[in-house]
């Protein structure tokens, strides 16, 4: 049995959550897209949007993630849970292999200390979202409770 809580009462909140942070995926996206025109695609310069480096890659990546968590949390039925849950294993490997190359050519996403540290968050408010919402029967919520109860 897994530990994660079935029919957590709060799930409508971190439904909502998951969909804000799929909504600033997309929007740090977007204007990572914007900002970045013109640029190659995984240039290393200076482009900020919204205090963290970007370029066209990320911003790419970033819509991409976006879009995805959007649409697991429209479609709901546990699928966003699993989405949730692997998006955010994906970006804290994103994010440490990041900063394992910051400061080095292999930075291809041209991402910042506060790229990183923003990457590290979304996938953790990610995490969370994917443990606290998942929805099963009453079977199996009540399971769950006498599993959690029992020393």
């Amino acid at each position: 049995m897994a530990h994660t809580p079935v029919n957590h009462p709060a799930r409508p909140i971190y439904r909502a959550i998951g969909g804000l942070t799929g909504l600033y995926l997309v929007a740090f996206g977007v204007l990572s897209i914007i900002t970045s025109t013109g640029n190659e695609i995984l240039a290393q310069d200076d482009t900020r949007v919204l205090g963290q480096g970007t370029n066209l890659a990320l911003g790419l990546l970033s819509v991409l993630l976006g879009l995805i968590v959007l649409v697991g949390t429209a479609l709901g039925r546990n699928i966003d849970v699993a989405i949730n849950q692997w998006l955010a294993y994906a970006l804290m490997v994103i994010s440490l292999a990041s900063l394992a190359f910051i400061r080095t050519d292999a930075n291809i996403l041209n991402v910042s200390i506060v790229t990183v540290i923003v990457m590290m968050t979304v996938a953790l408010v990610l995490l969370m979202v994917g443990m606290y919402g998942k929805v099963g029967t009453e079977d199996e919520a009540e399971a769950f409770q006498k599993a959690r109860l029992v020393l």
